[in-house]
């Protein structure tokens, strides 16, 4: 039960108010509407949106929260059956508040509290639809990071012409045997002096597609031409 914010409790302590909203909640389950004080009313739609809600969810365990505040296993039924399924296609806003005048005597400040049964608007019902359909269509939502990745790895395809991008496991690309590493603009051919050891940043498909994006050949051209051989 929601702890009041401000202001006394209902009735002469803590367990007082919780009976005293338990036998409100139960009179409005059972009767639809009630007549009672506005600051009642204002207590007593939480606690009964709240039953509302465990109401829609069905289930043993919400049932039995119920049914140790409200003891009348009639009432329970009839609001885990009928008001549940007539709130169905509701995300809140299960009862309503209209004030009504003061009441003769001591003019305390009367309202009726009812439960809003009726069904739902058209419109609402187009946005629960929109809202179905949007929820469908979130698979194919999931896929769009995927079709980034592709093109993320074609834009790195495309960097330097004749080149392919790093691979996880450092083994390298059919056709794509040459090692660049970017930090340093230099390239490592098969069976160089530091081919093994260096883990390639680009590949290229020959040493002539290094050169024509900018990468040296590490040691110098004669370097790599006699470990090459």
């Amino acid at each position: 039960m929601p702890t009041p914010a401000k202001g006394p409790r209902l009735g002469g302590g803590a367990a007082h108010e919780r009976l005293m909203l338990a036998n409100l909640a139960a009179a409005l389950f059972e009767h639809k509407r009630i007549t009672t004080t506005v600051t009642k009313a204002k207590r007593l739609k939480p606690y009964a949106e709240r039953l509302v809600t465990f109401a829609k969810r069905g289930d043993l365990s919400s049932r039995r929260r119920v049914l140790g505040l409200i003891s009348d296993k009639g009432i329970v039924h009839e609001l885990f059956t009928d008001i549940a399924q007539a709130v169905e296609n509701r995300n809140g806003g299960y009862t309503r508040i209209t004030k009504i005048g003061n009441r003769k005597g001591d003019n305390a400040p009367m309202a009726v509290i009812e439960l809003v049964l009726e069904p739902v608007s058209a419109k609402q019902a187009v946005v629960a639809e929109a809202t179905k359909a949007a929820a469908k269509a979130a698979p194919v939502a999931e896929e769009a990071p995927a079709e980034a990745e592709v093109t993320k790895t074609e834009a790195a395809e495309a960097k330097f012409a004749g080149s392919h991008p790093a691979t996880e496991d450092n083994e390298a690309p059919e056709g794509f045997e040459v090692k660049g590493n970017e930090d340093s603009m230099k390239f490592h051919v098969p069976g160089s002096r530091w081919y093994d050891s260096t883990i390639a940043e680009v590949w290229f498909d020959s040493a002539e597609s290094a050169q024509a994006a900018g990468f040296a050949p590490a040691g110098g051209d004669a370097a790599q031409e006699v470990e090459a051989e």
